[in-house]
């Protein structure tokens, strides 16, 4: 019984820690735009800060993807745990922009490396007799720990003191409590040679895997690149161009998004990639011209609903293309195969952002957040049409 309890506790405390790392990194979202307010900063400068945190995440897991293979899950989780409240330290302690940007860089390397060994830690530990679980937790933690953050962010800044210090104080709490639980977490990958050649990052698309893959990137950078118009001018956008001015608002947009795609994830496990592609494409399109309708048309209620709408067609889309990947990559190359579809969705998350606060500061935010979506609408419609082909090609 000794044995047992640990796996049984360590599977819900891994899953949490994997929930607070995500959320802390959502948590600065409702914050952009005071930042913005009391250093004074153009609209690309905020949207590059945002990319920056991905910059670090992806190259943290290309070089530091495997190492825990190698060095122990314990080992890499505690270093990520140490980089993540350095960062926080930054936030907590930030004057200017430059020193937001070099806290957003090491909370991307640490959030890097903690989820790649948290998806391994949690299929470790999973439980015998709920096989299929960690697939379920590593897809929904993202998208929950996003919303979450960003939510109890927004009511923190909007009704707590210290708006720009409170809540990273909480967070350092967290990040202390997550290191007593990996303290106590069992070792499930003893150590072995390779470490240092399990840094050399590793990325391939096979040639036998192409015609799959093609198809399924552009609904997977658009899902992704709407995610990032949220996290970074979302707020924006709500208090310029809806008027909705409260900072608790900003996280509730985020949240709108984030949260129903977890929910998204967690309704549709059981269907098949394939079966969704199609379908996650069109309802995304749906939402977030919906969404841009209603922000155009000055009419809140319309914008929250084609928001809830975009995220049940984001979630869909989560599981559709990381299902693609995971069925079509055969054992030997799936660790590769999976970098490319991480590089695919975090480009997605950044590269569009950043284009959009360029534009923000050159055409202003209304005509940059109807080009960035009306670009979103054009690709997933593209993706549903090319899906329908592929549908009917097969059937006949």
């Amino acid at each position: 019984m000794s044995s047992t309890r640990p796996r049984r506790t360590a599977f819900p405390g891994a899953a949490a820690i994997f929930v607070a790392f995500l959320a802390a990194s959502s948590v600065p979202s409702p914050l952009y735009a005071l930042y913005q307010q009391q250093w004074h900063f153009a609209a690309w400068v905020l949207t590059v800060v945002f990319a920056l945190y991905v910059v670090g995440l992806l190259g943290s897991l290309l070089v530091v993807g495997a190492l825990s293979d190698h060095l122990g899950r314990r080992p890499v989780l505690g270093a990520a745990i140490v980089l993540e409240t350095l960062a926080l330290v930054l936030f907590l302690t930030a004057g200017n922009v430059t020193v937001l940007a070099a806290a957003r860089v090491l909370q991307g390397i640490a959030t890097g490396a903690a989820t790649t060994t948290l998806s391994a830690t949690l299929v470790d530990l999973e439980p015998p007799h709920a096989r299929g679980r960690a697939g379920v937790i590593t897809s929904v933690a993202p998208l929950s720990g996003l919303a979450l953050g960003a939510l109890g962010s927004g009511a923190l800044v909007e009704f707590g003191p210290a708006p720009t210090r409170l809540v990273y104080g909480l967070l350092l709490a967290a990040m202390g409590a997550a290191a007593v639980v990996t303290v106590l977490l069992p070792e499930t990958s003893p150590r072995r040679p390779g470490a240092v050649a399990s840094l050399r990052p590793r990325a391939a698309l096979p040639a036998h895997l192409r015609a799959d893959i093609v198809p399924v990137v552009p609904v997977m950078v658009a899902g992704w690149a709407l995610a990032g118009l949220f996290l970074s001018l979302g707020p924006s956008v709500a208090g310029q161009l809806l008027g909705l001015h409260s900072r608790l608002v900003g996280g509730i947009v985020v949240t709108l998004l984030a949260g129903t795609g977890a929910l998204t994830v967690a309704v549709l496990r059981a269907r098949s990639a394939a079966s969704l592609l199609a379908p996650a494409s069109a309802v995304l399109g749906l939402g977030v011209l919906t969404a841009l309708v209603g922000t155009l048309a000055d009419l809140v209620w319309l914008a929250a609903a084609g928001t809830v709408v975009a995220g049940a067609g984001f979630g869909a889309s989560v599981l559709a293309t990381f299902g693609t990947f995971a069925r079509i990559a055969g054992p030997h190359e799936r660790s590769a195969v999976f970098v490319s579809a991480n590089i695919f969705s975090y480009l997605g998350n950044s590269v569009p952002a950043v284009l959009g606060g360029i534009a923000v500061t050159t055409l202003g935010l209304r005509t940059a957040t109807e080009i960035y979506a009306g670009t979103i609408v054009a690709v997933v419609a593209a993706a549903f049409l090319l899906q329908l082909r592929r549908l009917r090609s097969r059937r006949a």
